[in-house]
């Protein structure tokens, strides 16, 4: 009876540690995502905001080490290694740890991102520069959020009279990219020209009036609810692998004291 259910502990453990390293790879996957996207508000934010950067890195290192972690448990579970069970055991309570300590920095913390990504907006929209090819892949990045979000600015378009470049024409060009499709165009970066000899104000451009910011706080809501909620997934599969590895380590003693000639 001892022997059945040391082999059903074993082979749980095993299947929940292999899913415990699957959930690691994508955990993982997401930390790569920020650091190398280059389509969507992450590459504005992750090439201005530090950190975005450090939060994209600490992802990589905790899915890393999920993955180990994963790994070790089944060769542990496969073996019956107590030694390996109790190490694996205690570093998984370290991160589970990390996790919670993580997911509350997050949660407290999301008031303080929201400041930072219009700040972050503001300062790309008043220096946006076509010529700039420093700048050409955030500029590109957030030409490509107007276009697919079909909004102008932060706020509105009214963002953009802070933009340099425009107050020299007196406003007589518009992002391309905020275009409504009242009028033909074809660019969807940098400035077009509004073909007119009177004044021109805001009023008069070929725009969309709703600004990006709902839309862009939505998203990062979103995507930062499918982290967290990846995060708790993981953090219930360790839950259960430290029970079933405590229970194994159990019955691999009681296994081991059966055997001991009396």
């Amino acid at each position: 009876m001892g022997s059945d259910c040391l082999k059903v502990t074993k082979y749980f453990l095993f299947l929940f540690n292999l899913l415990f390293f699957i959930l690691g790879a994508v955990i993982l996957g997401f930390g790569v995502w920020i650091l190398v996207d280059r389509s969507s508000f992450i590459s504005v934010l992750q090439t201005s905001s530090e950190s975005l950067k450090v939060g994209a890195y600490i992802l990589i290192g905790v899915g890393a080490v999920t993955m180990l972690m994963g790994f070790l448990g089944c060769v542990g579970a496969v073996n019956e290694v107590r030694c390996l069970l109790g190490l694996y055991i205690t570093c998984l309570l370290l991160i589970l740890l990390a996790q919670v300590a993580a997911g509350l920095l997050i949660y407290f913390q999301r008031d303080a991102l929201k400041a930072e990504v219009s700040i972050v907006v503001r300062d790309l929209i008043q220096d946006y520069d076509p010529d700039d090819q420093d700048k050409k892949s955030i500029q590109d990045a957030w030409d490509y959020v107007q276009e697919q979000l079909t909004c102008c600015g932060w706020t509105g378009p009214q963002n953009w009279t802070e933009n340099k470049i425009l107050l020299n024409k007196s406003l007589t060009s518009y992002p391309c990219s905020c275009s409504n499709g009242s009028v033909d165009i074809q660019p969807k970066s940098g400035f077009c020209d509004i073909a007119t000899n009177k004044t021109v104000s805001v009023a008069d451009w070929p725009v969309y009036t709703k600004g990006c910011m709902s839309n862009v706080q939505n998203w990062l809501q979103d995507n930062l609810g499918i982290i967290l909620g990846v995060c708790t997934g993981v953090a219930v599969i360790e839950l259960l692998g430290m029970v079933l590895a405590i229970s194994l380590c159990k019955n691999i003693h009681r296994e081991e004291y059966s055997k001991v000639p009396k």
